[in-house]
């Protein structure tokens, strides 16, 4: 396979499973209590379009601020790692008391930053993966490319996200509450996986870069 179909499929997948639209899907209408439908379209287009800003500005000044603060990549992917998990096993097999989104939407509240965007769509695994992504970013031969790339695949995840939750009323009849419980755990599952294959990276990277190893990491 080409390695920029591969990196365009791995980020897509990845941070679809991060966000999670089907997750997000409950949260979304209980917000919208009692919102037209034209309101629930519109905070869904803003929340999305803030959760890419802020995806964007992970990847472009991502790496400066690694720098900035002299934080090793190896770090970060195991940091990312370990968050990946948590969110996994959290998915897997959710707390009997919910999540921490209050259910409503209060009088001239606007929702569509907080909690929608950040951290319902974009919060710490989604900055750990873009995050780790500045240095496959960086790693590439054509990096201009490869930043179109995963822009291409940042845009294309929000906009079904988008979609997931215009449609959230349609998907949520015909899906349900057990169909969304169900496929929350089965992403919960690769999710954590996900987590531990950066965890075991990123001790890999560590230990060759003090010459512990010998090699490149994959």
């Amino acid at each position: 396979m080409d390695p920029y179909v591969s990196l365009f499929v791995g980020m897509f997948t990845t941070l679809l499973a991060i966000i999670n639209p089907l997750e997000a899907i409950p949260v979304f209408l209980g917000l919208m209590q009692g919102k037209t439908a034209d309101e629930q379209r519109r905070v869904a287009i803003r929340a999305c379009f803030y959760a890419v800003l802020l995806m964007f500005f992970f990847l472009i000044f991502g790496n400066l601020l690694l720098r900035l603060f002299e934080v090793p990549m190896s770090m970060i992917r195991v940091v990312g790692g370990v968050i990946l998990m948590r969110i996994g096993f959290e998915l897997f097999a959710p707390s009997p008391g919910g999540g921490m989104i209050p259910q409503g939407n209060q009088q001239g509240q606007d929702v569509a930053f907080i909690p929608m965007a950040m951290p319902i769509m974009f919060g710490p695994g989604a900055i750990a993966t873009v995050m780790g992504l500045t240095s496959t970013i960086k790693e590439s031969e054509h990096v201009l490319l490869s930043f179109l790339v995963v822009a291409l695949a940042i845009v294309a995840t929000m906009t079904v996200t988008c979609l997931s939750l215009i449609y959230s009323k349609a998907i949520m009849h015909k899906v349900g509450p057990q169909g969304i419980d169900a496929a929350t755990r089965i992403v919960g599952f690769f999710v954590a996986a996900m987590g531990v294959g950066l965890i075991f990276h990123g001790i890999v990277e560590f230990l060759q870069s003090y010459g512990v190893l010998v090699g490149h990491p994959a």
